[in-house]
C-alpha cells in the first residue's frame, strides 16, 4: 500500500513556505547564540540573513530578528528606567 502524497497548490512555488518559519527562525537567531566580533573596540553582533536578498524569506527573517531586538530593548529599558528611579527614590 503506497501512501498517498497531497497535492501542492499550483499557485504557490517552492519558495512560499510558511513565512511563521522565517519568522522563527529570524527571532531565534537573535535570542540564539550569536556571532560577536570586536570592531575597533567596539562588540558588533555578525548575523546574517540565510536567505536570497529581495525575498518575502528574507524580508519575514528580518521582521522576526527585528522583533527580538525590539523585545529585549524594550526590556532592557525597562530595566534601566527602574534602576534609576530606585536610586532617586533611596536618597
Amino acid at each position: 500500500m503506497q501512501k498517498q502524497r497531497k497535492k501542492r497548490n499550483p499557485n504557490l512555488s517552492k519558495y512560499d513556505a510558511p513565512l511563521r518559519i522565517q519568522f522563527d527562525r529570524g527571532f531565534n537567531a537573535f535570542k540564539g547564540k550569536q556571532y560577536v566580533k570586536n570592531i575597533k573596540g567596539n562588540r558588533v553582533i555578525m548575523t546574517e540573513n540565510p536567505y536570497n536578498i529581495n525575498t518575502m524569506q528574507a524580508r519575514e527573517w528580518t521582521r522576526g530578528y527585528n522583533s527580538a531586538y525590539a523585545q529585549q530593548l524594550k526590556k532592557v529599558k525597562n530595566v534601566e528606567a527602574r534602576r534609576r528611579s530606585e536610586a532617586v527614590h533611596a536618597g
